[in-house]
């Protein structure tokens, strides 16, 4: 049998990040994937399917890290449906557990860690080499 499933969307909100009781990270994104048709009437017709994604480990760092709402990207996993009670009533979710990410757009800006005081940043041009040809 086979279970995978291929989306290309982009991302309806920024990553959700948590961590499991182990440790491990888990994210999670919503990613809308848009099907674009001409009726026979010649209408432009547009529908959009929501997909909730779920990823592990190192997968779920990346991508907490680099991409963000309104990211294109590439998602490949299998599909995965969990129950739980609420409140007396039997919920339902559908998600994709991915196993893999292509990041179809420039990645997020990424927060940079703040440099140390006592670290000292190397002007530029401040190079006194004659060997350099420029």
């Amino acid at each position: 049998m086979l279970n995978q499933c291929n989306f290309i969307g982009r991302l309806g909100r920024d990553v959700e990040k948590r961590y499991l009781q182990n440790g491990d990270a888990v994210s999670t994104f919503s990613l809308a994937v848009s099907e674009k048709w001409t009726s026979k009437e010649g209408e432009k017709k547009e529908k959009t399917e929501w997909v909730k994604c779920v990823c592990y480990g190192k997968l779920a760092d990346l991508a907490s890290q680099y991409i963000g709402k309104g990211s294109l990207v590439y998602v490949s996993g299998k599909m995965q449906t969990r129950t739980w009670d609420h409140e007396g009533e039997k919920k339902y979710a559908t998600e994709i557990i991915l196993k893999d990410i292509k990041f179809l757009s420039p990645k997020k800006e990424a927060k940079e860690p703040e440099p140390k005081e006592e670290e000292e940043l190397n002007p530029i041009g401040d190079d006194d080499n004659p060997e350099l040809p420029f």
